[in-house]
């Protein structure tokens, strides 16, 4: 009897040419912010980000957020050149093959680094945007994931330097909002530090402390501070230091028990895997949007997870990333929490488009059901909130 010959897929010419990549441009975005939260990085005044469009011969539309880097006309100006020239015309389906294409001639030769990384994040998030709503289904689905609630903490610009009493006051709103995680803004003073850190625990001692330096520490700030976040149980230290200063993080490794994070000023798995290797970072922090985009930070995960080490994504300012951030979550097996943007006023998460995420009773977000990203975005705001030049933090 004659075998069977195997069935094979026929992919038609038509449908090839759907999803050929027609159109890429950013649209650095901003919106000036008052009574701005003071953190270690400054004061906030404004807030800005960079979203990138795609479109396809078929008509398909891909949004994603390029972080700004704090110079949010440069990360546009180098996704509406160089990666625009790299990518057009190639198949938006074909996310690995675009990433190696901007790698070999950008971003591993001459390419600018982090700039380079973070304008090719939001390009990469538009790209696995169009591939969702190419075949109907959200991106956790895509990625290998279920539906399922993913926890998460009160951040984002919010919890910032203030008194004592003003924190707990602050922190009290996040907790009848049903979060059961927050994390706190340190890198001021160490006693100023301590007195906060003190503070919020003793006013909430069931609440899941977490803090975040925003490398404002010298090593003799980590020296005093640590034993305090230990003193109080505080899950984690987030970048007490620049990311590149390698050898103050081993240091601090050894002053107490709480663990060291990092990751949102970490770029592609290349540098991830010197701060796995090392040891002392042990909380993952990378960002959809800075640190090579989905397809890079889905190789990060799968690396740390041959480390049993956990990711804890950085949120940065958009609902584009935000929902991209709770998609991933829910489709990796090392996935830890979810930043929730809480600051006060955030027309990026509450305007651009629709709503990313809601918190349920037991302080647990879940990814949206839409196709790809699940967000329609409203580009009338985007027309009407041009790039404002200038720092966002003074």
């Amino acid at each position: 009897m004659a075998k069977a010959k195997p069935m094979r897929a026929e992919v038609s010419d038509s449908s090839v040419r759907e999803l050929q990549i027609d159109e890429i441009i950013a649209f650095p975005v901003s919106f000036p912010v008052n009574d701005g939260v003071t953190l270690g990085i400054g004061r906030a005044v404004k807030r800005d980000a960079v979203i990138v469009r795609v479109r396809t011969k078929g008509g398909l539309v891909g949004y994603g957020e390029s972080h700004h880097g704090r110079c949010p006309g440069a990360i546009g100006q180098i996704v509406n050149t160089t990666l625009r020239q790299l990518a057009m015309g190639m198949n938006a389906a074909d996310v690995t093959g675009i990433w190696a294409r901007i790698y070999k001639f950008q971003l591993g030769s001459h390419g600018m680094g982090a700039a380079c990384s973070m304008a090719m994040s939001g390009l990469d998030q538009a790209l696995w945007d169009i591939r969702g709503k190419a075949v109907g289904w959200p991106l956790y689905r895509l990625l290998g994931g279920i539906r399922k609630p993913i926890p998460a903490y009160a951040g984002g610009i919010s919890l910032g330097y203030q008194p004592p009493e003003s924190l707990v006051d602050e922190v009290a709103g996040f907790v009848a909002a049903g979060f059961t995680a927050v994390k706190l803004r340190i890198g001021d003073t160490a006693e100023r530090d301590i007195a906060r850190i003190r503070a919020v625990p003793r006013a909430f001692p069931d609440l899941d402390i977490l803090t975040d330096a925003n490398a404002g520490y010298t090593v003799a700030d980590a020296r005093k501070v640590i034993p305090e976040l230990d003193a109080n149980a505080v899950g984690w230290l987030e970048e007490p230091f620049p990311a590149h200063d390698y050898k103050s993080y081993a240091l601090a490794a050894g002053f107490g028990r709480v663990a060291l994070a990092a990751g949102e000023n970490h770029y592609t798995r290349f540098e991830f895997t010197r701060v796995i290797q090392d040891g002392v970072i042990t909380i993952l922090q990378p960002d959809l949007s800075k640190s090579g985009g989905i397809t890079e930070v889905l190789r990060i995960a799968a690396m740390a997870s041959a480390w049993k080490l956990p990711i804890n994504p950085h949120t940065s300012a958009t609902c584009l990333n935000m929902a991209a951030n709770i998609h991933f979550l829910a489709a990796i097996e090392n996935g830890g929490y979810f930043e929730a943007d809480t600051a006060k006023a955030n027309a990026f998460r509450d305007h651009l488009g629709t709503r990313p995420y809601e918190l349920d009773a037991e302080g647990k977000v879940y990814p949206l059901e839409g196709p790809g990203l699940g967000i329609d975005i409203d580009e009338t705001f985007i027309e009407q909130h041009p790039l404002i030049e200038g720092p966002g933090y003074v």
